[in-house]
């Protein structure tokens, strides 16, 4: 038998050629990359509101059709390390500034939920991250449900405004 052959047999048994390259595809008027304009949280016990990356953060939420989306918040006024190799003071400094996180999504009514398989906080890898959301125009606003915050520990609802990215 021939390679040919061979992986004519194994696709065959698998399925096909479509299935080893496809899966459902994921829709929804989320599709797409969004620029961050805000970032609010509001703690439960108090209703205090705070902006804990700054008035003016930066960053950028993607969904994909593939079903994988990423989120990426950095706070403003980052400083950069003095030098070439950052100092632990530095590198704590850059750390709170920041979320990162990537993993696969789904909806359900107006919840999305954020499969997490990887995250600047490994406390957060593996789990699932549930989010109310709509879109109004070309802003996207997610709510977070009331959680214990990574900062200080006291539980917060965070309130997140997107701006669509136009398509180039």
């Amino acid at each position: 038998m021939n390679k040919a052959s061979m992986v004519s047999g194994l696709l065959l048994l698998l399925g096909g050629a479509d299935a080893l390259c496809q899966q459902p595809p994921c829709t929804g008027p989320q599709l797409g990359t969004w620029k961050l304009v805000s970032v609010t949280f509001q703690y439960e016990d108090t209703g205090e509101k705070t902006q804990p990356y700054g008035a003016h953060p930066s960053g950028y939420l993607s969904y994909g059709a593939d079903c994988r989306m990423y989120a990426l918040i950095v706070g403003e006024g980052r400083k950069p390390p003095a030098g070439d190799v950052p100092t632990g003071t530095e590198k704590a400094g850059l750390y709170d500034g920041l979320v990162a996180y990537a993993g696969t999504w789904s909806i359900a009514g107006d919840q999305v939920s954020h499969h997490v398989d990887i995250s600047w906080n490994q406390a957060w890898t593996g789990t699932t991250q549930v989010r109310q959301f709509r879109i109004d125009g070309d802003r996207l606003y997610i709510r977070s449900i009331p959680a214990k915050s990574f900062q200080d520990g006291r539980v917060i609802t965070a309130a997140l405004v997107w701006l669509r990215v136009p398509a180039h």
